[in-house]
């Protein structure tokens, strides 16, 4: 019998392995990959700068870009969202790997709990990251989580926006993109955005922020590649 977590149900003891399989297979094979690819990275000032700052930055990109993602942000202790289910708990046990702490939940189930988990975080000094469109869609259409923590907390969100120049396109419903070996990633990171508050209207105002930086984004790392094909 399986018991269940926030809602939803636990995994069993042959899925949590699978969980562990998938990880220890995967998790080589990402970092084999990553390490052949050119990265050219712009604005990780943004991110340091806040940490420097004592306002540990909230991360906060598309779902569809998590690969090269988790590969820049890697080892910095950034806390994140991890889905209870069974998709959820492999992805996490395959990021744990690149050194990243997982808080349980998701948009979907356990929301709440893994925001306030995150607000947590952020207070004892730890940056969190946030697929702003994640666990299952609609694809660029963002949750409102990111901008939430932001005013709740005081931190800023720093967002970026990756392109390969050469890559795969999952057929999932973000169209994740894995970069080909030999390519090179270019990811774009913006100022940070400091939300004022967690009224309505201070929340759509750093919700039209966060988008108008992800266009910039989007644009930088477009041209980046543009410039080197």
């Amino acid at each position: 019998m399986t018991g269940s977590v926030n809602g939803a149900r636990a995994l069993t003891s042959s899925q949590r392995l699978q969980t562990r399989l998938i990880a220890a297979t995967a998790s080589p094979l990402i970092a084999g990959l990553c390490r052949t690819v050119t990265w050219k990275v712009e604005g990780d000032q943004h991110y340091h700068d806040a940490v420097r700052s004592g306002r540990p930055p909230i991360v906060a990109f598309w779902h569809g870009r998590i690969l090269p993602g988790s590969w820049v942000y890697r080892h910095r202790g950034i806390v994140v969202m991890a889905s209870t289910n069974f998709d959820g708990q492999w992805i996490a046990r395959i990021i744990e790997r690149f050194g990243y702490h997982v808080a349980a939940g998701s948009t979907s189930r356990g929301g709440v709990r893994a925001l306030l988990e995150l607000k947590r975080s952020i207070e004892h000094g730890r940056p969190v990251g946030i697929t702003l469109d994640g666990p299952r869609g609609p694809a660029r259409v963002p949750q409102p989580g990111a901008v939430w923590l932001a005013g709740a907390t005081g931190s800023p969100i720093v967002p970026f926006h990756a392109e390969a120049s050469r890559y795969w396109t999952v057929r999932s419903w973000d169209s994740t993109q894995v970069p080909k070996p030999f390519s090179t990633v270019a990811l774009a990171i913006q100022e940070p955005i400091f939300v004022a508050g967690t009224d309505p209207q201070q929340q759509e105002e750093g919700s039209r922020a966060l988008m108008q930086a992800l266009e910039r984004a989007e644009a930088e790392a477009r041209a980046a590649i543009a410039a080197i094909r």
